[in-house]
């Protein structure tokens, strides 16, 4: 399971160090693309087939389910951990999120997302504002 969070540094190459004790989880090989909130999505290559396989199966008659799978499916590229455990991160893929120097890999449970610090900062201020009130909110359906 992908928990917890961590910062670390983007090196001149545009690698990442995954945190050691998510690579058993990931394996060798992960695909990396553009993600929500402005940060990046990391899944293992068995949890990338599931998601690649749910999105083509959505039907492309419909506008939003067709955008959403380019904005997934396009930005995706796969890459190995080197033998230290890092990753590539793209060009691409660091402008969209911002990265600049230091990101944060935040554990989703069975995906990595990777924030700009920056980015990271803002949200999670906003976000531990809000929990309560959505703690409630998910009480309600009996989630809680």
């Amino acid at each position: 399971m992908l928990i917890g969070h961590y910062i670390h540094q983007l090196d001149d190459k545009k690698r990442i160090s995954i945190p050691s004790k998510w690579r058993s989880v990931l394996g060798k090989k992960v695909v990396v693309t553009s993600g929500l909130d402005k940060s990046l999505f990391v899944y293992s290559l068995k949890e990338w087939q599931k998601i690649a396989e749910t999105l083509s199966s959505l039907s492309f008659t419909n506008k939003d389910t067709r955008g959403f799978t380019r904005f997934m499916l396009s930005n995706a590229f796969d890459t190995n951990l080197d033998s230290v455990g890092r990753i590539l991160i793209t060009d691409q893929l660091k402008n969209f999120a911002d990265i600049k120097k230091k990101a944060v890999l935040v554990g989703m449970h069975s995906r990595v997302e990777i924030w700009s610090e920056e980015e990271w900062e803002r949200y999670s201020n906003s976000n531990n504002k809000s929990a309560d009130s959505v703690a409630e909110k998910l009480s309600e359906f009996g989630i809680l």
